[in-house]
């Protein structure tokens, strides 16, 4: 996993506009390149200068192909840091999204010490549900929609704490 950067904004807009992406988490307004930009710099790029974290470009260790993204969030909606996911379809139920969330919270625990990472997921996603359970989080409550949107499932997984410092996010399937 490495950051995103604008050479990444061709990937960007093909996973953004996924019809799984815009079902499970919805229409980020990624249209073309110029919106890519404006996505990268405002979101995971902010993030990683404002937070030291943000959302990691995963990649095949072999090939170097795109495959998704995965980290941490900062969401003004949520008390704790959020892991957050999103892979193309050709990716799905190979085990990147379950190593790479792994390595993403391993990453918070150990290096940045944050005391409790959560997830959202619509109820209704089957897929995403499984790799934050096998990861070990734990489902906390159901939050109420807000007016136009849906309920959200959140989990919850508290730091195991004694944990060593290793040197960034390493998993890269």
């Amino acid at each position: 996993m490495r950051e995103l950067t604008m050479d990444d904004r061709p990937f960007i807009v093909s996973l953004l506009n996924q019809s799984s992406f815009l079902q499970f988490i919805g229409d980020k307004g990624v249209r073309n390149l110029e919106d890519a930009r404006n996505y990268l710099n405002n979101g995971p790029i902010a993030s990683y200068q404002k937070y030291g974290f943000g959302l990691w470009l995963v990649v095949d260790r072999v090939s170097n192909e795109r495959l998704g993204m995965c980290g941490l969030l900062k969401r003004d909606t949520l008390e704790h840091p959020d892991l957050g996911y999103a892979f193309l379809e050709s990716a799905w139920g190979k085990g990147y999204a379950l190593e790479a969330a792994k390595a993403s919270l391993t990453y918070g625990f150990k290096n940045l010490n944050i005391p409790m990472i959560v997830a959202i997921t619509q109820p209704d996603n089957e897929a995403s549900i499984r790799v934050l359970e096998r990861c070990g989080m734990s489902f906390e409550k159901t939050i109420p929609p807000q007016p136009g949107d849906v309920a959200l499932s959140l989990y919850v997984m508290n730091n195991p704490g004694n944990c060593a410092p290793d040197h960034g996010p390493q998993a890269s399937p």
